[in-house]
């Protein structure tokens, strides 16, 4: 049946053509913002491509997929009974536990009323006459709302390489952030993945065990500290819960919003032997602790060559063959490009089915009808695994025509790189709020206390707004230029500039290289609180 035009169909048969809000995306950040649009007495619609809730995690569910922030962190925190009620099985949890918590959560607060699946948003169109946005969207559904916002996920937009000869695959090929709902069935399968970043590190140990035979593609060598994930542990799970809200917002004062200690002594401060203990206690704790073992770890290039070199034992050690252990040696700085968690990464190296064929400086020749050609050689595979990531934090806003004032497209103003005050809004664009957008913490924090953090600021300006009688809110450009250096003058004070990495877009070519997160987590929270308790500085209310 074809949707008519200018209705918009509710679960409940009624249908309606003006909404306070419409929201793009029905992942954790288009999820909370229903809520709390909700219960701020605001009527509102939720757009979702996908076929149910959970974003990133409805898509991404190739082998292996799993969390690298601890559970028990990784979870809302607006609602205690919700955080007492959900029972996490793992430290890290995977794509499936993690969807499942997802559903939960739409049917506990009865959300899935108020989204539209399977429907796409093409057009946003500001209409200043009316101080307007109209939505439109591949299901032929033209609505209007006062607020237009965009929880379209940061990584949501697939990068899938134009590599020569694709199209004359007889094989089967996937990307890993869409994959097949009932899963692929590698048994006797000659697979080659292409892409080794943190999605390729989950996903090669665990293809490697089920194929044939598994070539690895690697242009970039990465480094990867192992998870050490675990059943939850009841004990520590009884204790947490025991004292969840003072836990939580201990951890919202914390870098990365997480229960990560920052410290206080750098790395030549200390003995090179009580360095080395150091370095061997953040190992084998696992997850992210090595990005901290110094005050200057992520910011002294000296002392990060210390952490760079233990790590690259580490990978000589796990791997049994020296000639291939040197070929997954990286040639960057550790935690440069995103940091990545492992199970058994570098140890499939020694399986006898795994093949490393490395492509740095050569890349991929073509796309074969049979397999792979690189270094002059084919290699035969029945199937193809990209592996290659995401056009980040601005792929899904540039890929719907978003029209402010003028007419201006979003993406003609962001051709230079994204211009958005505190990743929250942009000049020209009044009334347009986007969740975890670029130039705040976004992907270098625990995304839901990030995406909280950000609903919440929206749902009190809306709020601010509608007590005083105001209309529109529109980022100026004044403000906007100052964020703008500020998040570069951060991110130049620490190594994340120091390679090229898909935090500046380096992974999609002809994509301006602008570094787009914001790396002060604590200091963004702060700087958040202060335009509000200054009357919502560096925006214009009208």
């Amino acid at each position: 049946m074809t949707t008519p035009h200018n209705t918009t169909p509710q679960a409940n048969g009624t249908s309606a053509t003006h909404f306070d809000a419409v929201v793009v995306g029905a992942g954790f950040g288009g999820m909370y913002m229903l809520h709390k649009l909700r219960g701020l007495g605001f009527t509102a619609r939720v757009y979702e491509a996908g076929g149910d809730v959970g974003g990133t995690w409805y898509w991404n569910r190739y082998p292996g997929a799993r969390c690298d922030v601890p559970s028990l962190q990784y979870s809302y925190q607006f609602s205690e009974e919700l955080q007492q009620e959900w029972k996490w099985t793992e430290k890290y949890s995977t794509q499936t536990e993690i969807l499942r918590y997802a559903n939960h959560v739409a049917d506990r607060f009865q959300l899935r009323k108020d989204i539209q699946f399977n429907t796409r948003v093409t057009r946003a169109t500001f209409d200043e006459a009316t101080t307007m946005w109209r939505v439109e969207t591949d299901a032929g559904n033209r609505v209007t709302a006062r607020f237009c916002i965009m929880a379209s996920g940061c990584l949501s937009s697939k990068n899938t390489p134009n590599f020569p000869g694709l199209s004359d695959f007889q094989g089967q090929w996937f990307h890993t952030s869409n994959w097949p709902h009932e899963g692929v069935d590698f048994t006797g399968k000659r697979v080659g993945i292409i892409g080794n970043g943190s999605t390729g590190i989950q996903a090669i140990p665990v293809i490697a065990r089920q194929a044939e035979h598994l070539f690895v593609f690697q242009r970039t060598p990465q480094y990867s500290v192992p998870a050490r994930n675990t059943p939850l542990d009841p004990e520590e799970e009884a204790r947490i819960k025991a004292r969840y809200r003072d836990f939580r917002i201990q951890n919202n004062g914390k870098p990365f919003a997480q229960d990560l200690n920052p410290p206080t002594r750098t790395t030549f401060e200390v003995s090179e032997d009580e360095r080395r203990r150091r370095y061997e206690e953040c190992w084998e704790q696992g997850g992210l602790g090595m990005m901290l073992a110094y005050a200057d770890s992520g910011t002294n290039l000296e002392a990060n060559l210390t952490v760079s070199a233990f790590v690259k034992e580490k990978i000589k050690q796990a791997v049994k063959d020296p000639a291939v252990a040197e070929l997954l040696l990286p040639d960057h700085v550790y935690a440069c490009k995103r940091p990545c968690l492992d199970t058994d990464y570098f140890e499939t190296y020694n399986r006898p089915n795994v093949t490393l064929v490395d492509i740095r400086g050569t890349g991929i020749e073509r796309i074969t009808p049979r397999g792979v050609q690189a270094k002059g050689r084919e290699y035969p595979v029945d199937c193809l695994v990209f592996a290659t990531g995401f056009d980040a934090m601005t792929g899904a806003l540039n890929n719907i025509d978003i029209r402010g004032k003028g007419h201006q497209a979003l993406k003609d103003k962001w051709v230079e790189g994204p211009r958005c005050y505190l990743g929250l809004s942009s000049s020209g664009f009044p009334n347009l709020f986007i969740i975890t957008g670029p130039g705040s913490p976004s992907v270098l924090a625990n995304m839901i206390p990030a995406i909280e953090q950000h609903v919440n600021w929206v749902g009190d300006c809306l709020e601010y707004m509608r007590k005083h009688g105001l209309r529109a809110i529109e980022a100026t450009e004044e403000a906007e230029k100052p964020w703008l250096l500020q998040v570069q003058t951060a991110a130049n004070a620490t190594l994340w500039n120091a390679c090229d990495n898909w935090y500046q877009g380096s992974n999609v070519p002809g994509k301006p290289r602008v570094f787009m997160p914001y790396v002060d987590w604590v200091g963004y929270v702060a700087k958040c609180r202060e335009v509000v308790n200054n009357a919502y500085e560096g925006f214009s209310l009208r």
